[in-house]
């Protein structure tokens, strides 16, 4: 049943992605450019952190 339900889900986001691509593509290359830029934050704050971390934790 779960097998199902993941199957439904997965086909109801690819036709919803499409919509969006199709309908509003100017909306959907914001989209994502939003998620890169979220993406490249986090590989900074790892960066960061682990730079941190290899200097014993001091500023």
């Amino acid at each position: 049943m779960t097998v199902n339900a993941k199957k439904i889900a997965t086909y109801a986001l690819v036709v919803f992605v499409l919509y969006v691509i199709i309908t509003d593509p100017a909306k959907a290359a914001g989209y994502v450019q939003i998620g890169f830029e979220g993406i490249s934050d986090a590989a900074k704050a790892i960066g960061d952190f682990m730079t941190w971390a290899a200097n014993g934790g001091k500023n």
